[in-house]
């Protein structure tokens, strides 16, 4: 079976979603090796004790780390009946941790709910995927 054939025809944006999640990902996993260096925080070593800044650093990669694959997981369930609306709101919290990254980069905890506006896109892709399930059940 061909699988352009049993996709969504929008499933593109979708996809271009997940590639936009890597960039993310990667650019906050260089954004900890920088402050790794410029804290002199060596390897295995998660957190430092007298560097705050450097642990806010980690953190908002972390966190993210943390959630992700709950994101993918519903991310795609929604994508493969709602892939632009899916698309759109998988946007929003990629754009979102990047918000929440820099919030926390002041070295202000506080200031990470800069990227507040995620759950938007998180609760987002949550709710299509709960709607996907009542449509496989039957249920509407």
């Amino acid at each position: 079976m061909d699988m352009l054939t049993v996709l969504p025809s929008n499933f593109g944006y979708a996809i271009f979603t997940y590639l936009y999640s890597w960039i993310m990902l990667g650019y906050l996993a260089v954004k900890v090796g920088g402050a790794r260096k410029t804290f002199d925080v060596k390897y295995p070593t998660m957190y430092s004790d007298t560097h705050q800044v450097f642990n806010c650093i980690q953190r908002a990669h972390q966190n993210t780390l943390e959630v992700y694959a709950q994101w993918l997981v519903f991310q795609t369930i929604a994508a493969l009946v709602y892939p632009l609306s899916a698309a759109v709101l998988g946007a929003i919290w990629v754009t979102s941790r990047f918000s929440y990254a820099w919030g926390y980069y002041t070295g202000d905890p506080s200031k990470r709910m800069y990227g507040a506006y995620g759950y938007i896109g998180y609760f987002g892709v949550i709710f299509l995927s709960i709607s996907v399930a009542l449509q496989l059940l039957g249920v509407y």
